[in-house]
């Protein structure tokens, strides 16, 4: 199973960071669509906040998983395309788990939740 962990400052919702670890398990690999979509949307957000807001996120990735702290940016601007593109990537990943949540899973939660 993918699970996605999005976490989320306790007093103004900001994300704070993201991760997705594990494989969907759908398919055989290189024919699983499910582990595909979460790549195509987790890794095309990275890229998207790279070239639409210029800033590089300082990235994890290894096999089957892939994490980020955000870091804050003075520019409030950036910050709210930031955020926005993230929010983004939320929508799409609860999307895929709502079609496949025997594979997929979206924990979004406070920094003080566990």
């Amino acid at each position: 199973m993918i699970t996605i962990t999005i976490v989320r400052e306790n007093d103004n919702n900001r994300i704070a960071s993201f991760a997705v670890e594990g494989h969907a398990n759908y398919a055989k690999h290189g024919k699983d669509i499910v582990c595909a979509g979460v790549s195509a949307v987790s890794v095309g957000t990275v890229n998207a906040i790279e070239a639409l807001a210029g800033v590089e996120l300082p990235v994890k990735m290894k096999n089957g998983w892939l994490s980020s702290p955000i870091p804050r940016n003075a520019d409030q601007v950036v910050e709210d395309k930031l955020q926005l593109l993230l929010e983004s990537m939320i929508v799409m990943l609860d999307s895929i788990a709502q079609s496949y949540g025997d594979h997929v899973t979206v924990h979004d939660r406070n920094s003080n939740n566990s």
